[in-house]
């Protein structure tokens, strides 16, 4: 959960949204000292900006193997994340992500490829179940070497697909849940998270080590999670395309959750295609989650992306609350709106959604419920290796171990959860309601048929705002709560530059509008070409505009 989303300060919500595995760590320093101010040059890259179908072209001719591929970004993990720029982007590295390699190239030699996944590296946030070597702690220590009995339905379609899980990103601590003073892509495990473009910049969150792990290309690609903001959000600051799906397209079983009427899984990545190339991966009904739902398309509709649908597609433009906060963003808006019309889309300025502004108090209050009913649940399910197995248990250990569990920031909103009763309670019934109505029927869906639009259209966020341990994310902006509170699908696509500061645009609609919206943002992306890779400078860049 991100915390930076229309009508919330950056902190009062989130972009919200082994044994073995400790051993094969790759060292980490959970002081989290403030970003340094020296960046020595990244080291050349073979595998820079390459696409999933770039790489299945080297598999395909034999030019890489799936070991290969692993071992280089390995290799470039090790050279960037815990040297060089220090991203702190990746908390362990897959032990087993060699031998997996080798018997998918094998089983290439003998069958053939998968699908377009085959060999193909990918990493994971640490609140994505992987019953492997790795730990699943969503950053927190008190989980450090625990693993669920199974893996995730998200990472088992991955595995299925061909997919090598390389390693699980650093994040926002319990996706950016448990304080509300916290700073983005903090936990105890990985430290301070920092963003490629400006190392003394926030990658946003909460998935902010698959965000800065993608964009440095430490990976092909990313699994992301948001309850509101924890895709979309990180994406925009770091250049990415991120995509958070209708509620329901990927299962939630087996994440560690923040709220069930939120939360989902989606892709990070540097292209469209790619983004769609995993969420296809990823999508399908899944019986262990009853929230899912068949979608009314096939995954493939989600790899048939057309340019052209963009020519007289009806967009609303979202002004209200968006908009005159940050003058540079608001200029390359308005270019990108100039790029959209010259590829033949209509254009409805503004289209505003009337309850922007209506979801602070409604829906802290559903997440509130739904995390200390959801987390005890998830705790409980891991058994006896569990250290912790309620979240009364957790905040206790969190106290115990406060040095280095709390040395910035506290656990308020787990204190608040805490305090919180059943699901079965009137005002959490009543906030739930209140959120539906405002997010989807006086909401999207009201913007959408006013003026008969295809989809909605704005900047997802500000620049990378300057990492502050002391006093937290402070105060911002962004469009992903309405989206996120309607269980909505949410594209964004990197739009251009503010002060060498990548941000992003964004498409959303209605439920299961996925196919559509990717379409325009492929469209918007072949045509501007906005996604450049980041140099790890110490700072913003001043001198460009």
């Amino acid at each position: 959960m991100n915390r930076r989303s229309s009508g919330l300060s950056r902190r009062s919500l989130f972009r919200y949204g082994a044994a073995g595995a400790a051993a094969a760590a790759l060292p980490v320093r959970a002081s989290a000292a403030p970003p340094e101010t020296a960046s020595p040059a990244a080291p050349a890259f073979p595998l820079e900006e390459a696409t999933i179908d770039g790489l299945r072209e080297k598999l395909a001719s034999g030019e890489e193997t799936a070991r290969s591929l692993a071992e280089k970004y390995r290799a470039r993990i090790e050279a960037l994340d815990r040297k060089g720029p220090d991203l702190r982007s990746v908390l362990e590295i897959n032990p087993d992500a060699l031998s997996i390699a080798e018997a998918l190239d094998a089983e290439r030699k003998a069958k053939g490829p998968r699908g377009p996944l085959h060999g193909i590296p990918i990493l994971v946030k640490d609140n994505v179940g992987t019953a492997d070597r790795m730990s699943t702690a969503a950053g927190s220590l008190a989980l450090e070497g625990v693993a669920p009995k199974e893996d995730s339905f998200a990472a088992r379609r991955l595995r299925e697909a061909g997919a090598v899980i390389l390693g699980k990103t650093n994040l926002s601590e319990w996706a950016n849940f448990r304080s509300t003073h916290s700073s983005s892509g903090w936990s105890g495990r990985g430290g301070q998270c920092r963003n490629p473009y400006a190392l003394d910049r926030n990658p946003s969150g909460s998935s902010s080590g698959s965000a800065a792990a993608v964009s440095a290309n430490l990976a092909a690609a990313a699994v992301g999670t948001e309850t509101d903001g924890s895709i979309v959000s990180p994406a925009s600051a770091c250049g990415l395309v991120g995509v958070k799906p209708t509620l329901g397209l990927v299962s939630r079983a087996g994440i560690v959750p923040i709220a069930h009427s939120q939360d989902t899984a989606g892709p990070m990545a540097r292209t469209v295609r790619d983004a769609a190339c995993l969420l296809a991966a990823m999508a399908g009904a899944d019986p262990a989650d009853p929230g899912t739902r068949t979608a009314p398309f096939r995954a493939e509709a989600l790899l048939s992306l057309d340019p052209s649908a963009i020519r007289g597609a009806r967009l609303g433009v979202v002004r209200k609350s968006i908009f005159e906060h940050n003058a540079a963003t608001d200029r390359v808006a308005e270019a990108a709106f100039a790029a959209l019309k010259e590829l033949g889309a209509v254009l409805v300025d503004p289209a505003d959604i009337p309850t922007i502004d209506d979801f602070g108090k409604t829906e802290l209050e559903v997440l509130l419920y739904e995390f200390k009913a959801d987390l005890n649940a998830w705790l409980a399910a891991l058994g006896p290796r569990a250290p912790v197995r309620t979240l009364a248990e957790l905040i206790a250990w969190n106290e115990k171990h406060r040095d280095r569990e709390m040395p910035y920031f506290g656990q308020e909103l787990f204190e608040k959860a805490e305090a919180k009763g059943p699901l079965t309670d009137a005002a959490y019934r009543d906030a739930l309601a209140a959120d539906v109505q405002n997010a989807r029927a006086k909401g999207i869906d009201a913007a959408i048929a006013k003026d008969r639009l295809d989809a909605l259209i704005c900047p997802t966020g500000g620049p990378a705002w300057t990492t502050d341990l002391v006093n937290g994310d402070g105060n911002g902006w962004g469009s992903s709560t309405v989206p996120a509170v309607a269980g909505y699908p949410h594209v964004t696509v990197p739009m251009g530059f503010v002060f060498g500061l990548p941000v992003g645009l964004s498409f959303f609609a209605g439920e299961w509008s996925e196919p559509r919206l990717l379409s325009y943002a492929y469209a918007f992306e072949r045509a501007t070409g906005h996604r450049r890779p980041p140099r790890f400078l110490p700072a913003a860049d001043l001198a460009t505009a």
